[in-house]
């Protein structure tokens, strides 16, 4: 499949969380509020525009049923890249929802076909690290979607999530729009992390859409120098190119 970014397997401060509070994601004024709000406005699926549901059946049948791209070239250090599917299409809409329409349900669908495509893939990997947010993005957003990504992936494949091993410490501007190059410069040095968590681990690095690879890329030199024993990336989506 010619012109796929495409599956192989070759080559200061406290660390970020999701914050908690009242509004946090899964609190009970949150949960109290959205009931309210789909009482007034009934919600319709992030895929098909259905009423009355969030994420449709036949849009997960749909879901389930989208082939992983033929292959994902990985940017160095990293020891491997895979996505799930070409980033267009179901796919696209349930990841354009989770991050910009505050639908955090979609981690559960999406991070299922991380965990089904991780088994596919058989890597040695021993942790998931997601790819983190600077503290001023996690504010305005209210959660990190490769986090909730990663910790549904660990969970469905016995895996343990260490979402403080990795975080970004100096705050980039987006990367949307942004040329190869310009991505690479973007995020050099940005990510730091914490050798006492990843030292001698070999990290599945998670984030929901690979585009150049910039972003994992910069992640997993930083876990190499923090001295983990080798990365892996895995994301939900790849761009076509």
């Amino acid at each position: 499949m010619p012109g796929l970014l495409l599956v192989s397997s070759f080559p200061s401060g406290a660390p970020q969380a999701r914050q908690p509070g009242i509004f946090a994601p899964g609190s009970l004024p949150r949960r109290l509020s959205a009931s309210l709000l789909d009482l007034i406005f009934p919600p319709s699926c992030a895929g098909c525009g259905r009423v009355d549901c969030r994420w449709c059946d036949r849009c997960q049948t749909d879901l389930e049923q989208i082939p992983p791209p033929q292959v994902v070239r990985p940017l160095p250090p990293l020891s491997g890249m895979a996505s799930t599917a070409v980033h267009e299409g179901k796919v696209q809409q349930a990841i354009w929802s989770l991050k910009y329409e505050n639908a955090p349900y979609l981690s559960q669908p999406l991070g299922d076909r991380l965990a089904n495509h991780l088994r596919r893939l058989d890597w040695p990997v021993s942790c998931v690290v997601p790819v983190p947010m600077h503290a001023h993005r996690l504010a305005e957003r209210g959660y990190n979607q490769a986090q909730l990504l990663a910790e549904r992936a660990a969970r469905q494949a016995a895996l343990t999530c260490r979402p403080d091993a990795l975080r970004r410490w100096r705050f980039t501007p987006s990367q949307v729009g942004l040329g190869r190059e310009a991505r690479l410069e973007n995020v050099k040095d940005a990510f730091e992390a914490d050798p006492a968590l990843i030292g001698g681990q070999s990290v599945l690095l998670v984030d929901d859409v690979y585009t150049t690879g910039a972003t994992l890329s910069a992640c997993a030199a930083a876990l190499l120098e923090a001295g983990a024993a080798a990365v892996y990336g895995l994301t939900v989506s790849a761009a076509r190119h």
